[in-house]
């Protein structure tokens, strides 16, 4: 079984129907059995078109259903998980998808090259 965590940027990507999302990674959540968004991204989004840092009026949980994504609440397991990170990542939202994927087995869709060394199975979003 195919189980697939998009991080927030590939999410964007998809809803926007961005060509920066590569086909072979489209393709890849198009077939997946399970692709899952995380509550941190929508609270990521949220801040960021608060700061006037991202353009878009779209809710998230609108965009995720639309995509057929199933939501990744937040969880006490997900935070704790953090602890066990090393820092090579700062930003919190990345280090809590991370901490995420590694306890639900999840292989992250990203272009993030800084998630790389935690080891987790990734999916190069530009690809």
């Amino acid at each position: 079984m195919k189980r697939l965590l998009l991080d927030t940027e590939a999410f964007i990507w998809w809803d926007a129907d961005d060509p920066r999302l590569g086909p072979r990674a489209r393709a890849s959540v198009r077939d997946a059995d399970e692709v899952y968004v995380s509550a941190a991204s929508a609270w990521e989004i949220a801040i960021k078109q608060s700061l006037g840092k991202l353009q878009t009026t779209r809710d998230p949980s609108r965009a995720a259903a639309d995509g057929g994504f199933v939501a990744l609440p937040i969880s006490f397991q997900h935070a704790a998980a953090i602890r066990d990170l090393a820092s090579h990542h700062r930003d919190p939202f990345d280090r809590l998808i991370m901490a995420a994927a590694r306890v639900e087995g999840l292989a992250i869709v990203t272009s993030d090259d800084q998630f790389g060394p935690y080891g987790v199975p990734l999916l190069d979003a530009r690809e």
